[in-house]
Parts: structure tokens; C-alpha cells; sequence
């Protein structure tokens, strides 16, 4: 990733870098005007910081835009595998409706230029997909339960039963998030990962040391894109762990759930 801004506020990514029709970001916590765990620009309304704060923190990432959204879609996410479409039907809704349209959500798709979809992130995988020859971009939430339930995989099959994505097509990024090293997990979440169908061998790590094992959440994802026909080299990973890097991107598991959330967005844009 490469950073877009002068104090190192977002980044974005190297494999999206040649395509100027589209800005896509993910934030840093620099820049905001947040306070404690959620310093300084906690990009979510939803984790417990003061409103005024993160509108503030939204105008800034906002101005960092290449072209002014015609609308931003922030939603309410709850680690689940509901996917939301942002299209004209959606944008015709009232404020109200859409904001309720948006509740448990944790993936968004849109062929609508000038449209920004985000998802808000603190160790769980934010994805980025994007499909230059029809012309369409996606946005995943992908925490271990959402990984569990293959959101970003169902994401993919949906770009390409209501778009006509062909996968091969697809550019897939996975951004700043936990690493296996950091993500120790127990025995009810390995087993799920098992019935779930996943290779444990190649995506588990058992600590001798804390008897515990160690999920690589970025692994599991990139198996879920290839297994739906995503190609190997168009899948990029940041390999930024959070939990590492907390000074620098929120991290749940350092600060606890009542902290800031990185924004991870892309839109098409009207003009080049």
C-alpha cells in the first residue's frame, strides 16, 4: 500500500494504483479529532465515540476524495453475511429507509458512479473488490464469523449473477487487518473453521507455548476468492496487522470494542 495523503491519513492500494476511473482508500488513525481509544479519526458512528466527532473525522476523510460523493454508504455491521446492493432503487429510498437498509450489513456492491461504499474495521479483514470491465466495486467486512460464513465468496458470486462479473475479471485487496501471529483464537472457533470445510493445516497454527491456536484470517480469505475463481495473481494482501501496528490503525483486541474503527471505501467516479 502507498500512502495518499501528506500526513499519512489513508492508504491506498498498489494493485487498484493504474485505474483512475476509481479512489479507493483505507484510513489510518491519523488526521481526527477523536479522543482516547478512538484517537483521532475514528471513522465509526457505531463504537461508541462522541457523533460530533466522527462527522468531523468524516468531513476530513471526505476531503480527501478525489471527486465529492453523491452519497457515502456507512453501514451497521454485525459480523454476519448480508449483502446490500446500492443501486438506483436504493438511492431513490428516503434518508430513513436507507439508513435502515444499511443495519446489518456487512457487504456493500454498487455499479453507480460517484457512490462511496466503506465498511469500518479493527483487526477484522476489510476486502476490497473491483471489476474493471464491467465496471463494478465492492467493499467486505470479514471478521473470523463472516470468514466462517464466506462473505467475501457470496460477495463475488453476487457481483456476477446481477452484474455479469466474470471472476477472472475480478481485483481483490485485502487490507489492514490481524495477523495469524496476533490472532489467537479457541477451541470453539477452530472448530468452527473445520465444519465449516477449511484446511486447517494450512490456515492454523497451534502455539505450543500458550497451548492455543493461531487463525490466519488472511490465508482463509484468499482460499475462499480462489475457490470461487478469483486468479492468484490478482489478489493482493497489505499484510498490515493491526494488532502490531495499533499506533498507527485501531485494533479492537489492544484498545477493546469501545475504540476506533479504520474506513476502508472505493467509488466510481463520474469523470477521469
Amino acid at each position: 500500500m502507498y500512502y495518499l495523503s501528506k500526513y499519512n491519513e489513508m492508504l491506498g492500494f498498489n494493485s487498484l494504483k493504474d485505474y483512475p476511473n476509481i479512489f479507493n482508500f483505507t484510513t489510518t488513525r491519523s488526521g481526527g479529532v477523536s479522543k482516547g481509544d478512538y484517537a483521532s479519526l475514528n471513522g465509526s458512528y457505531y463504537s461508541g465515540d462522541e457523533l460530533q466527532n466522527v462527522k468531523e473525522n468524516w468531513e476530513t476523510i471526505l476531503s480527501y476524495t478525489s471527486e465529492k460523493p453523491s452519497y457515502t454508504a456507512i453501514p451497521y455491521q454485525i459480523h454476519r453475511d448480508e449483502i446490500r446492493i446500492i443501486d438506483q432503487s436504493f438511492l431513490s429510498l428516503l434518508p430513513d429507509a436507507q439508513k435502515n437498509s444499511l443495519n446489518g450489513v456487512d457487504a456493500l456492491i454498487t455499479a453507480e458512479k460517484g457512490v462511496l461504499i466503506t465498511v469500518a474495521t479493527a483487526d477484522c479483514v476489510p476486502i476490497t473488490l473491483y471489476d474493471p470491465r464491467k465496471q463494478v466495486v465492492a467493499v467486505v467486512h470479514s471478521g473470523w464469523r463472516g470468514t466462517v460464513k464466506n462473505i467475501v465468496g457470496k460477495t463475488i458470486n453476487t457481483m456476477s449473477l446481477v452484474f455479469g462479473s466474470s471472476v477472472s475479471d475480478i481485483i481483490a485487496c485485502i487490507g489492514p487487518s490481524i495477523s495469524v501471529k496476533a490472532f489467537e483464537v479457541g477451541d470453539e472457533v477452530v472448530e468452527q473453521f473445520a465444519h465449516s470445510g477449511f484446511d486447517m493445516e494450512s490456515i492454523a497454527q497451534f502455539n505450543s507455548i500458550s497451548q492455543k491456536y493461531h487463525i490466519d484470517l488472511w490465508k482463509a480469505n484468499k482460499r475462499l476468492m480462489l475457490q470461487v475463481g478469483v486468479m492468484s495473481n490478482k489478489i493482493s494482501c497489505a499484510s498490515i496487522c493491526t494488532y502490531t501496528r495499533h499506533k498507527e490503525f485501531f485494533s479492537a483486541r489492544r484498545l477493546g470494542i469501545h475504540s476506533g474503527r479504520i474506513i476502508t471505501g472505493i467509488m466510481l467516479k463520474h469523470e477521469l
